[in-house]
């Protein structure tokens, strides 16, 4: 039984299971919090937005975080709606929050994790409500330096087997990359799924191919060194 989009969409804001906000192109960072930027749907460009996390990234490696959109009063008018200028695709390693890496705050950021960062229906619709819903401009795949879920799909094809229980089923997403770098060390395994991923993201039909195409969402790939704290980011060969 298919629930329209508007219904789909108040549902989901109404549980408050996604209420964050984000905010717009033209505002100062965590810092003005407390004068009156309050949230509003507009959003800036892919580029835009693909610049607003590296620079955020710049200040965690520098250790000169800015923490923005933490204060009670930024979170008092987050409650009134979310439109978050980007979507993160990560894995649910607990050392690669995006929020901490790109040093971002309440709002900000559109997550969705899970070990591998690989893709699945349940993900790929959140990703398209983040997209159609909330006007994100920019989704970004986020792979990282010694991942468990990449090391396990390594061992377990190289050893033609299975791995225990439902992690089988991240073994035959990343399953691919393996394949394709068959030859090559563990973290070029994992960047080369993280672009699996934003292929699939990218010509993913209806929504997100027509956006893409239309040069209103830009899919990009990312890979975190976990030493240095600094996000590498990825170009299709």
């Amino acid at each position: 039984m298919k629930i329209h989009r508007a219904l789909f969409a108040a549902a989901l804001l109404g549980s408050g299971a996604l209420a964050t906000s984000a905010f717009t192109a033209d505002q100062a960072p965590a810092k003005t919090d407390a004068a009156a930027h309050a949230p509003d749907e507009s959003q800036p460009t892919p580029e835009q937005a693909l610049q607003r996390l590296k620079d955020g990234n710049n200040h965690f490696v520098a250790n000169k975080p800015e923490h923005p959109h933490l204060t009670p009063k930024w979170r008092t008018q987050l409650a009134t709606g979310q439109h978050p200028f980007a979507i993160v695709l990560g894995c649910a390693d607990s050392r690669t929050a995006p929020e901490v890496v790109f040093d971002q705050g309440l709002g900000d950021l559109f997550v969705v994790r899970v070990a591998g960062n690989v893709l699945n229906d349940e993900l790929l619709g959140s990703i398209e409500y983040g997209v159609e819903h909330l006007g994100s401009p920019l989704i970004v795949v986020l792979g990282h330096e010694r991942c468990g879920a990449v090391k396990a799909a390594r061992e377990t094809v190289a050893a033609k087997g299975e791995a225990p229980g439902h992690v089988q089923s991240l073994v035959k997403a990343i399953e691919p990359a393996v394949i394709a770098t068959a030859n090559a060390d563990a973290e070029t395994t994992a960047k080369a799924n993280v672009l699996n991923v934003v292929k699939a993201l990218e010509n993913s039909g209806p929504i997100l191919k027509e956006k893409v195409a239309a040069g209103k969402v830009k899919v990009v790939g990312a890979h975190y060194d976990l030493d240095t704290g600094a996000v590498e980011f990825l170009s299709a060969k």
